[in-house]
């Protein structure tokens, strides 16, 4: 059971073009949230401009408590849903480590390499033990024809690295 003052992560569902409406409000109180967010260049007529692009729409990442976040819906009326759990009965928590990996890894954007080590496999959960992304758990994949390492939050998204020297893995048991 989930402690009432323990603070979480939770998912939620907004309407597409109001995420950055209901960061703010977040921001305002004092509420810690996350919006996956990437700096892209694009050409206008006055040159290049950087920008900041949502990377999942409809969706933000709240850390808070239970009580709390049933009180952003209900007193502040945020217009969000959380999403739930595969029984669909509880707002799904989304454990520190997973977040915490999600979050440094949509910071991290490093050229691609494939991995080397040959003792790991498909599907084996794997931690990687030096450099920059040392410390960050997931699985290993095959995607677009080179093994990455990919962090999934179960029943919201996942994203695979694109560069992780195979000497930098090891497999988790």
């Amino acid at each position: 059971m989930i402690e009432e003052k323990k603070l979480n992560w939770y998912v939620a569902y907004t309407r597409v073009n109001q995420e950055l409406l209901i960061q703010k409000k977040l921001d305002e109180l004092g509420i810690e949230n996350f919006l996956p967010q990437e700096e892209q260049v694009r050409e206008t007529p006055l040159g290049r401009k950087t920008i900041r692009v949502l990377l999942i729409h409809g969706m933000i990442f709240i850390r808070t408590d239970k009580a709390t976040s049933f009180s952003l819906i209900n007193d502040y009326s945020l217009n969000i849903i959380y999403l739930k759990d595969i029984e669909g009965r509880h707002s799904l928590v989304v454990p520190d480590k997973q977040m915490q990996d999600f979050m440094f890894l949509l910071d991290f954007s490093p050229n691609g390499i494939e991995v080397l080590n040959k003792n790991l496999k498909r599907g084996d959960r794997v931690r990687v033990m030096k450099g920059p992304l040392q410390g960050l758990e997931g699985e290993l994949v095959r995607l677009k024809g080179h093994k990455r390492v990919v962090i999934r939050l179960d029943g919201v998204a996942s994203i695979a690295t694109s560069y992780i020297p195979g000497s930098f893995l090891e497999r988790i048991v």
